[in-house]
């Protein structure tokens, strides 16, 4: 009550000293109170400032240089061989803002946004105006929109509906099974498991983005239900059983509690095993070292499990001398040579940085940041390995999040320094979240008063930012996500569109799937 108080009062104040002065009229009022000088006694004088940047000529040549640049691109009208979907989970606008400055500064842009052709997607879905990442997989993989939770399925199958997934008329396929029916390759590679709601769009049919193995099945569907999990379905599901490529985390949906000591399925099965019993040409991988060495010319299929759960988070894992887990750059690096060799007609590969999501929902914008970072990095690295001529590459996100970047951060200052409030006069984060389990961190046990944030943020990898409403998890935001394109046919890629729209161009610069197809000749 008493710091309420205070702030009324200190909030009366400053009106009063505005209403005071004779020069002030209304509109001025209003505009004092919107936007106040809150200067910052904290700058971290790391400038980035450009030669010529505080005179206009500087910023007129700018202008004029990006129309030539744009003068200067040709649309690539011909067919993609190869196509290659990034999904940056949970990457939305605000977090590409702050990853600028985490990388070097406000004007450096992320690999992806030197792509020509950028756009906008909408990803609400049929019943939720903010998606999660498994009706948006559908969405952006499957050219469909359905309900919340449930993954390569329609609208007519509701979350946990065990008779509606039974009825394969409502099952959806992936752009991934379109490019395998034209007789291309497909895979995918995550830090997530790949049992996980985005890799699953690739392969699954489920009623429940949490049925990753048969007990969490069985516990909503009823023994001998006579369907299958996430995990099966990869292993012997029509799309699963013929991927080429298939990396990241979530090795204990794979066997049983019995077998392995993080198992968690109760059915008896080994699945790793029953995959490698398919053929002696599918390898099996769980180590980096292991990854590395594995002759592509001596295998059809790869297979690898680097974690238990998900993989861990690049800061972590480079700090951990005993890591043994490859970076998200080196799996794809080995997806595009596997896949580049492995087929002529050529391939489409599914790449998620899917730690990005992770961080933030639980409020460790560093986390999330760096995992933007090495994102960008394994795109960059892609774009070298592959021609812009025959590959279309198309980077995106599922949704966004609650993350926002606010206070009047001084130019050239570290995204993560604090300022001062001119209410309270306590420091504050410009990097907050709308809500999330960080909460109890930054407001005492009565929610009567603010926690200094120098006592919580201590520039550690694992520093949780401010939420101002507490949850247990962090939750998505409802906002359109960036869209970057590069290759043929990517300036369809423009303007504002639906997010199950992405496959449907995906697969006409390909010529594969039913619709519409470049190589077509219409009138």
């Amino acid at each position: 009550m008493e710091f309420s108080l205070k702030i009324t009062i200190l909030g009366l104040l400053l009106i009063q000293t505005v209403l005071c002065s004779p020069q002030q009229d209304e509109e001025d009022l209003k505009d004092k109170l919107m936007h106040p000088d809150l200067r910052n006694d904290h700058f971290d004088a790391r400038s980035l400032r450009r030669v010529g940047e505080d005179t206009q000529e500087f910023w007129l040549n700018q202008g004029k240089e990006f129309i030539k640049q744009q003068q200067r691109q040709q649309q690539n009208t011909k067919v993609a061989k190869n196509v290659i979907m990034f999904l940056g989970d949970g990457m939305g606008l605000t977090t590409l803002v702050a990853a600028r400055n985490y990388i070097d500064g406000e004007h450096t842009k992320l690999s992806f946004e030197e792509f020509p052709y950028t756009g906008l997607s909408k990803t609400y879905s049929v019943d939720k105006i903010t998606p999660d990442s498994a009706t948006t997989a559908t969405a952006y993989l499957c050219g469909v929109k359905a309900n919340y939770g449930t993954i390569g399925v329609n609208a007519h199958v509701g979350r946990d509906n065990c008779e509606a997934m039974r009825n394969t008329s409502n099952h959806v396929y992936s752009i991934a099974k379109w490019a395998m029916d034209a007789g291309k390759s497909a895979g995918f590679v995550t830090t997530t498991r790949i049992t996980h709601a985005s890799p699953a769009g690739v392969y699954a049919h489920t009623a429940d983005r949490v049925w990753e193995n048969n007990d969490d099945l069985e516990a909503d569907c009823g023994p001998d239900n006579g369907l299958d999990d996430i995990a099966v379905q990869l292993i012997h599901g029509a799309v699963g059983s013929r991927l080429k490529v298939m990396m990241g985390g979530g090795k204990r949906n794979f066997f049983d509690k019995t077998i392995y000591s993080k198992g968690l399925r109760t059915d008896g099965r080994n699945l790793i095993e029953e995959y490698l019993e398919k053929s002696p040409r599918n390898a099996y991988v769980e180590t980096r070292e292991e990854l590395a060495n594995v002759d592509l010319t001596q295998i059809d299929r790869l297979l690898g499990t680097f974690s238990s759960n998900h993989m861990d988070y690049h800061l972590e894992a480079v700090a951990n001398p005993s890591n043994t887990q490859p970076t998200l750059a080196e799996m794809t690096k080995k997806a595009i040579e596997f896949l580049e060799q492995d087929n002529e007609q050529g391939y489409f590969l599914f790449v998620e940085g899917g730690k990005i999501d992770l961080g933030h929902h639980s409020n460790k914008a560093r986390m999330a940041l760096d995992e933007t970072k090495e994102f960008s990095e394994t795109i960059a690295m892609a774009r070298e390995m592959t021609s812009e001529e025959d590959t279309l590459i198309v980077v995106t996100s599922d949704h966004s999040h609650t993350f926002s970047v606010a206070g009047y951060q001084n130019r050239g200052s570290d995204i993560f320094s604090l300022r001062n409030s001119n209410v309270d006069g306590m420091d504050y984060s410009p990097l907050s979240y709308a809500n999330g389990p960080s909460y109890s961190e930054y407001v005492n046990e009565k929610a009567t008063q603010r926690i200094d944030p120098n006592l919580v943020l201590t520039g550690a990898a694992k520093d949780v930012f401010p939420a101002t409403v507490p949850l247990s998890t962090e939750t998505h935001g409802g906002e359109d996500v960036g869209v970057f394109a590069s290759g043929p046919w990517s300036h369809l890629f423009t303007g504002v569109y639906e997010q199950n729209t992405i496959p449907h161009m995906m697969a006409y610069a390909a010529c594969i799937g039913e619709g519409l197809k470049a190589c077509d000749t219409l009138s």
